[in-house]
């Protein structure tokens, strides 16, 4: 007979789940100051609109920053049924997917000053900011960050789920979830889709609604946690 649950850590999840709100809002609210980028002369467009790019890379920044320090509220937890996993979760989520935040925040800032350079630029040197404007374009383009978030999402909600710290059909959502979100971003990496056409934000709306119901589960109610001893694995 399964052992009944309580419900435990209570400052830590409402701190995580307060992160994840901010960080998906910070995320959100970027999108429309870097879609400058997908302007016809994006060069001319963002020189006329030199702050839509740094306002873009300072909340993707938010973001980056904010989520990164998930991992450190969890670690203590998940380390108490799967090291590995929560070591994993650290490397990917809290490490791997930060560097690539900064890596694109500062591409977006160098395709801001490149853009008020361009518009000053004489006629002759036109195709070389072109070339700099494109190859920045590919680096920000590049799915890293979709599969740094994966991996360290799907090692997550896998331990979320084996050990029941939420109910499974919250964490079984995210795992399907995190799966079409590397999906989009396979299509990306492949030339099969864009970065924030309808197709990609259709596949990753799934886990931004699945993290915003997980995020206020953890502050309403928390980790459940079973009463017995975690290394037993008698919960599973």
């Amino acid at each position: 007979m399964r052992k009944p649950y309580r419900y435990d850590d209570k400052k830590a999840s409402r701190i995580v789940g307060i992160l994840y709100i901010t960080g998906t809002v910070a995320g959100i609210l970027s999108v429309p100051f870097l879609n400058i980028r997908n302007a016809p002369d994006d060069l001319i467009a963002i020189a006329n609109n030199p702050n839509s790019l740094v306002i873009g890379a300072v909340l993707e920044l938010i973001m980056g920053f904010t989520l990164a320090m998930i991992p450190a509220f969890m670690f203590p937890i998940l380390k108490r049924y799967n090291e590995v996993l929560g070591v994993g979760y650290i490397i990917f989520r809290g490490a791997l997917e930060t560097c690539t935040y900064i890596i694109q925040a500062a591409c977006y800032l160098a395709l801001s000053s490149l853009g008020l350079a361009y518009a000053t630029a004489g006629i002759q040197n036109l195709d070389q900011f072109l070339v700099i404007g494109t190859m920045l374009n590919a680096i920000i383009e590049l799915p890293l960050g979709m599969f740094a978030f994966g991996m360290g999402a799907l090692l997550f909600y896998s331990a979320l789920y084996l050990y029941r710290l939420i109910p499974r059909w919250i964490s079984g959502f995210g795992i399907i979830a995190v799966l079409l979100h590397m999906a989009a971003g396979m299509f990306v990496l492949f030339g099969l889709q864009e970065n924030f056409d309808k197709g990609s934000l259709l596949m990753n709306l799934p886990i931004a609604v699945q993290e915003m119901v997980m995020a206020v589960w953890l502050i309403i109610k928390g980790f459940r946690i079973a009463e017995i001893d975690p290394a037993s694995k008698a919960f599973l």
